[in-house]
């Protein structure tokens, strides 16, 4: 059964600090690895293309697991991360049109921490041969979208976001309302990737996210949703989800 908003809300006082902390690290480090790097981008020009896509799709990727990680497993009142980090993405599905009403702050902070550790982890690869360059360019696009990713998500929720932004939504370049309504279908198993949404079908096709769960399932005995879906409900879900081929019977607990 799901939690209802009341019970959702309120993510600690102190986290806004680490949001607002956030925001000044990648803000000052995200600069640092662009100059650092530009050298290197403007000797090979083709470097700064393929460093842009393969970023933007690492970003969207990196949206994708941590949005499946924290829907799946933990609950609100999970140490550390259940107040900060699964209570929000539990209250989405709660109210889809909260994060509209997030400020700049709330919206972008957390994403902008994993923004500035990617930056931060660019940096120790900026001085090496070409390779290592082109793997710190893929860091600084990734940390740049991985950091947009959640205002990305806010435009994907509101009834008139800027035209511009209206207009790349259109274009699939950034996700756009429609795919992303497909995420906010009960029991909410697909459409993870938040960015642009480009590796969702693929994902999907190939079950990848399933394939996780009955992973970590296998090994810690634990069950995808059972917080939110109860344990009966994950079970059908999972199995609803399995190929018919790996179905087996399950003993519906009482």
């Amino acid at each position: 059964m799901q939690r209802d908003a009341g019970e959702l809300a309120g993510t600690p006082q102190g986290f806004r600090f680490v949001e607002i902390a956030s925001i000044l690290a990648f803000v000052t480090l995200w600069p640092w690895l662009a100059s650092a790097l530009l050298p290197a981008l403007a000797e090979a020009p083709l470097m700064t293309p393929l460093a842009i896509l393969l970023g933007y799709l690492g970003a969207d990727f990196i949206s994708g697991f941590f949005h499946w990680l924290f829907d799946t497993w933990g609950r609100p009142e999970t140490p550390v991360i259940g107040r900060t980090l699964v209570r929000t993405f539990r209250e989405h599905h709660v109210d889809p049109l909260a994060i509209t009403r997030h400020d700049f702050i709330e919206t972008n902070g957390s994403n902008m921490l994993a923004g500035a550790a990617l930056a931060a982890l660019g940096l120790a690869f900026r001085g090496g041969d070409r390779g290592a360059q082109l793997l710190a360019g893929c860091l600084l696009f990734t940390a740049l979208f991985l950091a947009m990713t959640s205002q990305i998500h806010k435009w994907a929720h509101m009834d008139a976001p800027p035209a511009l932004v209206r207009l790349l939504q259109r274009s699939r370049i950034l996700l756009s309302k429609e795919a992303h309504a497909l995420h906010h279908e009960q029991p909410f198993l697909r459409s993870y990737c938040i960015t642009c949404g480009w590796l969702n079908g693929t994902l999907h096709f190939f079950r990848f996210f399933r394939g996780l769960e009955r992973l970590v399932t296998a090994i810690t005995g634990a069950l995808p949703r059972a917080d939110d879906l109860g344990v009966a409900a994950a079970l059908e879900a999972a199995e609803r989800e399995a190929p018919a081929s790996v179905r087996e019977p399950r003993t519906r607990p009482r």
